[in-house]
């Protein structure tokens, strides 16, 4: 494993160990640092997969409507603090190290899973039930803010100049796998629990699952070596982070507006289009979970891949593919799932859109990960990122949902996903390329 540093006053790996055991081997370095991204994407399909059984269990609307834009909020609100989660712990990360911000961050999605799992119904406790849930999801989003930005930048700063791209798709990738497993779970408990059983209890199966990982997790995170030297709270850094806004505006404008077409995507394909067919299409939810799988396989497989190539032929040229082709395929997929609707055209259109989301998503994490220095590096990354996500991604179904109630028309998220891929595009005409370059 290269041990290069983005820094050259960072540490080596050897030198900052403070234990005496063996270092860990480049696949349990990247799935130490990945396995929070990987729970946060869990969480996150296994909630959008029950979504229309939670809303009733939680949010006592007698229209259908309001019942699923309930539903979908409540999911969309845990990405409200993700910005806040980005801002606190990434500057934590990026004074005191990487690797205690991405331990604590296990900790806490611990503990907003727990509360998951745990809450009872309106039925069982009123108003509380709601409240809870809403508590969870806002803790939830706190921590995984926090998470995205560390980790993604120590996947960065653990690689050489030729490997950045390569290393950071992990990143993706490990998502991907978790929101395979996902959907896995999700469709194992749909198909072999009764239906009664799956609303009652059974769908609270999923979360418990992802709670019994994060010890072990955290166990493996401990064993990593710090790739950013700490510095003190009293010393001349300490307005780095305004700094941030005041020096590197242009950085991080092109990074929120990247991370548009990146973060609506992603919903579109992996969250959205279940539901659109179990809800749109009348396709049975345990049949249209597999629109989510196909989605999320492909970001697995084709992650590594990305990032390789973006090391090979620039992050600009992949992105820019990329998001010209989400752009092209986006409304003649909703044409088709609205021409004929059936479970192969959702499967057909889901590994459509499911390669250009697939290979935008490490070159573009990438890229805006180079574009900022390595003492905003972690804090930029989180910020930009949930920002975007909270506004494009995490309500895009929400927005999506109420622009076909408004408009009377299926094909809607298309111009939604259109809309924000155009944005995006004005970002990378921001950056430069940075494949090769030296980080700052």
């Amino acid at each position: 494993m290269s041990n290069h540093r983005a820094a050259p006053s960072a540490p080596s790996p050897m030198a900052s160990s403070a234990s005496a055991s063996r270092p860990l081997s480049k696949p349990m370095v990247i799935t130490a640092i990945t396995v929070g991204s990987g729970l946060e994407l869990y969480d996150s399909v296994v909630y959008n997969f029950f979504a229309t059984l939670i809303g009733p269990l939680y949010f006592p609307v007698t229209d259908r409507v309001g019942q699923l834009l309930l539903s979908f909020a409540a999911f969309g609100v845990g990405y409200v603090m993700r910005p806040v989660g980005g801002l606190v712990i990434g500057a934590y990360a990026d004074r005191v190290g990487r690797k205690p911000a991405v331990v604590l961050t296990l900790w806490l999605m611990a503990l907003s899973a727990a509360l998951l799992v745990l809450t009872p119904t309106y039925a069982q406790i009123g108003i509380a039930a709601p409240i809870l849930m809403t508590a969870a999801r806002l803790l939830q989003g706190f921590a995984i803010g926090g998470e995205m930005g560390p980790a993604s930048a120590m996947l960065l700063e653990y690689a050489d100049e030729r490997s950045r791209g390569f290393y950071t798709s992990w990143q993706p990738f490990s998502q991907g796998l978790a929101a395979v497993f996902a959907a896995l779970v999700a469709l194992s408990l749909a198909n072999v629990l009764p239906p009664s059983t799956l609303t009652a209890w059974g769908w609270r199966v999923a979360f418990v699952i992802g709670v019994l990982v994060i010890p072990v997790s955290v166990m493996i995170r401990s064993r990593l070596d710090e790739t950013l030297v700490p510095t003190k709270w009293g010393d001349s850094t300490a307005e780095t982070h305004w700094q941030l806004v005041t020096h590197h505006w242009r950085a991080l404008t092109a990074t929120v507006l990247l991370m548009i077409g990146l973060a609506s995507a992603v919903h579109m394909v992996v969250f959205y289009l279940p539901n659109y067919a179990a809800i749109q299409l009348h396709i049975p939810l345990s049949q249209s979970i597999w629109a989510g799988f196909v989605g999320s396989l492909l970001l697995m497989i084709l992650s590594p891949f990305s990032g390789w190539l973006s090391d090979r032929i620039g992050r600009r040229t992949v992105v820019w593919w990329s998001r010209l082709a989400m752009l092209a395929l986006i409304y003649p997929a909703f044409v088709m799932l609205n021409s004929h609707p059936s479970l192969a055209t959702v499967l057909t259109v889901a590994a459509l859109l499911g390669i250009p989301m697939a290979m935008t998503s490490p070159a573009t994490l990438v890229l805006v990960s180079e574009v900022l220095p390595q003492r905003l590096r972690a804090t930029g990354l989180s910020v930009s990122y949930y920002v975007a996500t909270v506004i494009f991604g995490s309500f895009a179904q929400f927005f999506s949902t109420l622009l076909i109630h408004l408009t009377h028309n299926a094909n809607a998220p298309a111009y939604y996903v259109i809309g924000c891929g155009l944005l995006s595009l004005a970002g990378l005409a921001m950056v430069p390329e940075t494949m090769g370059r030296r980080l700052k």
